[in-house]
Formats: structure tokens, C-alpha cells, sequence
């Protein structure tokens, strides 16, 4: 077996470590398999979110959440030892490390899976170049590169590509000042004096990094989150050791078997039935969610920082269910039902991908200060005359000397849809559709037509509408390293 690896950040880290560790290996192992993994870039295993960056960008979620080895909880809790006690958060009591550590992590699980898979028989090595096509060969499949004189062959190619590229909403990139793609911060707030008046697009954890970074380095200007919906994510609560008992995979399963369906109420009936088992009213806890788009976005952070040690359950099993059971159950149920949920995109994303307590403690700070404030309805954002005026739904324009809404600098944090194609991995993806070997899913993303293809990460089609994690990743990695081993 040949395996093709298109990406080396998270995604192909996962999948190596699940070659290397699954047992029971049935096609592979006998010294006679290649694995090619390609990426161009000089942050191998890190990918565009975990290289080299400021301190104050962090891994934005606990431990156990991290792990890049599907099923063991406590593979990076291991990995990162008594290095966390620097860098726990008082309020989590969790170690939350910068996220260039993180990507140590990951680069040393990556070695340690190649040189575990070369004692077995595999030659693993690594090029670096951008593989820009992958045509049929015969029984083979034939990889081209931007470095036109080589080609190269394997039976199987793993698209591991990573998420899609920041979109430029209102059109502003080229306009001095602006910045398109926020990573690394380290790069780009260095171009941000520290008295300068930024405006940053968007409300999210990317948005919520760079006022942390700003805050970080000393600013003293003015910082403006501009947003459509002025939703923050919620923020972590303490974890505790309670498991899910009635919305988990497995009972979503069992539905499906006995009905031949998934409905959205059959998931509500068993957060009802988890939320019974722990005494608690899930009338409050929706209500609590329908606030979300509606409630003021800093009394909300005030109450969420103030719940990180409620011990009420709800959230919890809502932010656990959205990445174990969340993509198994979003592909069993009716359109109608993930028509809705994307309806209310803003609200699951902010629950099932929270702040940490520590940033949000920064966000409150800055927010009672008066240098941070947050902008609702944004119709439009225009350069003029070396500043960004900005225009809200109402349609009521704001002067350029407004100090609300008027911006020196400006800062993209807008994530990209959830399934979309990264923009340097374009013309990979309209080859393997040219050459019918995957298809383009009609809700996004890219679903392979052949067996010897396969996507792990978020351009998986007919993933969940909200972006994939470390633990969805994990998974994905080794339901494929499961199809890779089975005839």
C-alpha cells in the first residue's frame, strides 16, 4: 500500500498516529508500504493555527478536548505533563498553554508515528512541495505537484488540507491598513501602532484573539468588534467528570436502527432526559440559548464568567454532544432540521466552541473600560480618506471621526464557512472532480467518488455546520485508517 498525504498540520497528524497505533493492521505492515506526506510549508505539523506566534494566543480548550489521538482523552495531558502547571487558568483550573506549544505537540506525536511506522516496515517522508492534481493511472493514482518535474503514485490519497481561507466580507483587501488574515498575530499587530484605532470584523474566538493580543502588547487605542450579530461566545465552564448517558452516539444509533430516522426532537428528547437525570429544567437552559442573539453582548459575558464553576450540567453536555455526537447525528437528520440549525449558526457556534474564562476576564476588563466596545449590524465597511467608515443595517452612516466606528487600522477575524476549500488547495480539488474521483457536496465541502480517496478535517462533505475540532479530526483519522485497512 502507497498512501498519499495532501496537508501535514493537524489532520495528517491524527492519521499518522492512528496508522501507527491501531492494531490489527490487515493490508499494511509487511515492509513493502510507502507514506508520502506533501506540505509546502515551512510550520510542518502545525498548520495555519498552532505555529510560531505571541503567548497571549492560546489552545482554546482544556486538555481533554485536545487530543489528537481519537479515544485517549489524556494523550496531550500526558504529552504536555508538569509544563501545564505554568500555564493553568485560575478560573478553569485547567492548563491552557500558548498554541505554539501545542503545535510542539503535535510535530513530536507526527515523529514519534513515523519513526514508529519505519520500525514496522513503512518508508514515511515528507515533501515539500503543493500537490496541485491527482489524475487515475491505471489502478494507481498519480499526483502532480507545483514542482512540474516530478510526479508521484499511490493507491490511496488522504486529503488533509485543513479549513478554508478567511473571506474578505466587505471587499477591503489591498486598502492600506487593512489585514486580511489575522495569523500569526505576532506578524500582524506588529504593523498596528499601540495608540492606533483598530476595528476588528467579527465577534468570534478568532476576534477574541487579537483583542487578547492587542491587550496583550500594551494598546492603548481604540479597539472596535464589528459584527452583524454581536454574539461572543460563551465561555468555558469548569469540567467535570459527569459522561453523558442518554445523548451519546451510541443511543443516536440505537434510534436510527429501530426508526430509520434522526429527527432534531429526538436529540432534544434525550438532553431532556440527560438534564431529568440531573435534576435540572430544560426550559432554563433554552431560554438561556434564545438569549443568546438577543441578550447585551457584555452583561451576557459578565454572567457567563460568573457561571464557570455553576454546576449545572447543561451547557456541558451540549459542548461535549456538539463534537462527539454532533457529526454522526447532523448526517441522520431530515434537511428540514439542518436547515434550521444553520439558521441558528451564531448560538451553536458560540456554545460548542466557548472562550476560555482567562481571555474572557481580559474582554470584560477592556469592556468596562470603555476602550473596547462592540458594533451590531454591520452593512458595510468602506475606506475613506486614510480611515474605515462604517455603515450599519439601519443604513445611518458613521462619520469618519466617530470614535465608535471609525477605524485606522482594521482586522479580518471572520472564520471561513465551515467545508470550504481552502484557496491554495483549489485547483487539487477541481481535478479530483474533473477526474470524477470525489464531488463537490451540495451543503460543502468534498465527498470522495472513489474508495481510494478519502477527507479528513473540515472539508469533509456532509460535515456538520459547525467547523471541525481536534476530537471530530481525531475521529475522522481513525475511521479512515479503518477504511485504509479493510479490502
Amino acid at each position: 500500500m502507497d498512501i498519499a498525504i495532501v496537508g501535514g498540520g493537524a489532520a495528517a497528524v491524527g492519521l499518522l498516529d492512528a496508522l501507527a497505533t491501531t492494531e490489527g493492521e490487515a493490508s499494511a505492515g509487511d515492509g513493502t508500504g510507502t507514506i508520502t506526506v506533501f506540505e509546502p510549508s515551512p510550520r510542518l505539523w502545525r498548520g495555519r493555527p498552532y505555529g510560531p506566534d505571541l503567548d497571549s494566543v492560546l489552545v482554546n480548550a482544556p486538555p481533554a478536548i485536545m487530543s489528537i489521538r481519537n479515544g485517549d482523552l489524556g494523550h496531550y495531558a500526558a504529552w504536555l505533563g508538569e509544563r501545564g502547571a505554568d500555564h493553568v487558568d485560575g478560573l478553569l483550573g485547567r492548563p491552557l498553554v500558548p498554541r505554539a506549544l501545542y503545535g510542539e505537540y503535535l510535530a513530536h506525536t507526527a515523529e514519534k508515528a513515523m519513526a514508529a511506522l519505519g520500525e514496522r516496515g513503512w518508508h514515511v517522508r515528507v515533501v515539500a512541495a503543493r500537490v496541485t492534481e491527482v489524475v487515475r493511472s491505471g489502478a494507481r493514482l498519480a499526483l502532480r505537484t507545483d514542482d512540474v518535474r516530478e510526479q508521484y503514485e499511490a493507491t490511496h490519497t488522504v486529503l488533509c488540507v485543513g479549513a478554508g481561507t478567511p473571506p474578505d466580507l466587505y471587499g477591503l483587501t489591498g486598502n492600506p491598513g487593512f489585514t486580511a488574515d489575522p495569523y500569526p498575530l505576532a506578524d500582524t499587530l506588529d504593523r498596528v501602532p499601540a495608540g492606533g484605532d483598530v476595528a476588528v470584523i467579527g465577534s468570534g474566538l478568532t476576534a477574541v484573539d487579537v483583542v487578547v493580543s492587542l491587550a496583550a502588547r500594551g494598546h492603548t487605542g481604540r479597539i472596535t468588534l464589528l459584527s452583524r450579530s454581536a454574539v461572543l461566545p460563551y465561555v468555558w465552564q469548569r469540567p467535570d467528570d459527569r459522561r453523558p448517558r442518554h445523548l451519546t452516539a451510541e443511543r443516536v444509533a440505537e434510534l436510527h436502527r429501530a426508526r430509520g430516522e434522526v429527527t432534531l426532537d429526538d436529540l432534544v428528547g434525550l438532553l431532556r432526559a440527560e438534564l431529568a437525570d440531573a435534576g435540572e429544567d430544560f426550559d432554563e437552559l433554552a431560554a438561556e440559548l434564545v438569549g443568546t442573539t438577543s441578550d447585551d453582548p457584555v452583561q451576557r459575558l459578565r454572567r457567563q464568567l460568573a457561571a464557570v464553576g455553576d454546576p449545572r450540567i447543561g451547557r456541558r453536555v451540549l459542548q461535549e454532544a456538539a463534537h462527539t455526537v454532533g457529526p454522526y447525528a447532523w448526517r441522520l437528520l431530515p434537511e428540514s432540521d439542518r436547515a434550521w440549525l444553520r439558521r441558528h449558526l451564531r448560538t451553536a457556534a458560540g456554545l460548542a466552541s466557548p472562550m476560555v474564562p482567562v481571555n474572557a476576564t481580559v474582554l470584560l476588563r477592556l469592556l468596562d473600560s470603555g476602550q473596547l466596545t462592540v458594533t451590531r449590524g454591520i452593512h458595510a465597511i468602506e475606506p475613506v480618506e486614510g480611515r474605515f467608515r462604517v455603515r450599519t443595517r439601519d443604513n445611518c452612516e458613521r462619520t469618519a471621526e466617530s470614535a465608535v466606528d471609525a477605524a485606522e487600522y482594521v482586522v479580518n477575524a471572520v472564520n471561513p464557512p465551515p467545508q470550504a476549500v481552502p484557496a491554495a488547495a483549489r485547483p487539487l480539488v477541481e481535478s479530483l472532480v474533473a477526474a470524477g474521483l470525489a464531488t463537490l457536496h451540495p451543503s460543502g465541502g468534498l465527498s470522495p467518488a472513489d474508495p481510494r480517496v478519502h477527507v479528513v478535517g473540515d472539508l469533509a462533505g456532509g460535515g456538520s455546520f459547525i467547523t471541525a475540532g481536534i476530537p471530530g479530526v481525531a475521529a475522522q483519522a481513525s475511521r479512515t485508517v479503518r477504511a485504509l485497512r479493510t479490502p
